[in-house]
């Protein structure tokens, strides 16, 4: 226990005097908080910094975001991917506004039951927002804490992350918790980092097991390599004059509330044959007046459980055709939230 409070205090004081400056450091409105951890899920610091402001200036507060069209977050999250966290957003805000009065709960239970709300999140909210002493546990805790503390575990399961949660919070400083939580996800992502470490810039080595024993990369202990499946996609580029056709995605898949061109899913990598592409197409339409003008080249996009191959076929259409298509004119696509493989070719091909 002396060591854990050793180790609870020295990170405290580094934190105090090697703070990194964010926009979200120091905040206390929960809603801030929130917003910042949300966006901040599975998303680089660089990154989220520009959604983070973006957000917080069109939506000032939790009632901004209830009211608005879930297009309208969508569009304003494009590119920053894992899209139901934009849903979930969307979603705690009105339950928030709706149910709890636009107030926030002050306790890490309640914290938990918010829709999209993990411990880890709930966790920061509890501790900066109302100082409870509850550790947060995201990954460069976790290498921190396997490192120094020489855990060597791998958190693959729900009861192996309960226990780390466990130890979590009988180490954090529970005087400053807002300040201790802070400094160790800070410590992890600029000294004791995944790759290239110096242990020269640590001021912890003296008792941190990995040190001792030369496993700083060993630990944490991986985890099981992800098995990542393949689709192949060919988006439909349907033209009629100045007008293109597009959907919004609505089944339980990726990318759902987002749009895209009409689509073909292929089992296989048989995607650019033109004469396969042109009776799919007419099966699809219901109509043999349209031309295939061009196959793009194939655009590549790594989601964590897949890997996407599509390609883009332009096609013109002799006459508008009957569908449950959104017809749109090629000017407006820029007002659509659309996944960033189509905003590549977007880029790329149409100046979009």
């Amino acid at each position: 226990m002396k060591n854990q409070k050793q180790f609870a205090d020295k990170i405290s004081l580094w934190g105090v005097s090697n703070n990194r400056e964010m926009p979200w450091k120091g905040e206390k409105n929960p809603y801030y908080i929130w917003l910042s951890e949300i966006i901040l899920q599975q998303t680089r610091v660089e990154q989220g910094l520009k959604y983070f402001v973006a957000f917080k200036e069109t939506f000032p507060t939790v009632f901004d975001l209830a009211k608005a069209p879930q297009e309208q977050v969508l569009k304003l999250w494009e590119g920053l991917g894992y899209y139901s966290r934009a849903r979930n957003l969307h979603f705690t805000a009105k339950y928030i506004v709706e149910e709890l009065n636009g107030v926030f709960p002050d306790n890490f239970n309640d914290l938990l039951k918010l829709k999209g709300v993990g411990a880890y999140t709930a966790a920061a909210i509890a501790s900066f927002a109302y100082d409870i002493p509850k550790a947060v546990v995201d990954g460069n805790v976790i290498r921190v804490l396997s490192r120094y503390f020489g855990i060597e575990t791998q958190f693959d399961k729900a009861k192996e992350k309960a226990n780390l949660q466990n130890f979590a919070d009988e180490i954090i400083n529970t005087q400053n918790p807002a300040i201790y939580n802070q400094a160790i996800m800070d410590f992890g992502a600029s000294i004791c980092t995944p790759k290239k470490v110096d242990c020269s810039q640590c001021f912890i080595t003296e008792n941190c097991f990995a040190f001792k024993h030369n496993k700083q990369l060993e630990l944490p202990l991986s985890k099981k390599k992800i098995k990542v499946k393949d689709r192949f996609f060919s988006f439909l580029i349907l033209k009629h004059k100045n007008d293109i056709l597009i959907e919004q995605r609505l089944s339980k898949d990726i990318w759902k509330g987002l749009y895209q061109f009409p689509l073909l899913e292929h089992k296989k990598e048989s995607i650019s044959n033109k004469t396969k592409l042109k009776a799919l197409i007419s099966e699809k339409l219901d109509t043999i007046d349209f031309e295939i003008l061009e196959v793009s080249e194939i655009f590549n996009q790594k989601l964590t459980h897949q890997k996407l191959n599509a390609n883009f076929v332009e096609i013109a259409l002799k006459k508008p055709i009957n569908t449950n298509f959104l017809n749109t004119s090629i000017k407006n696509l820029s007002k659509f939230a659309f996944p960033k493989i189509i905003n590549v070719y977007l880029d790329n091909k149409l100046g979009k």
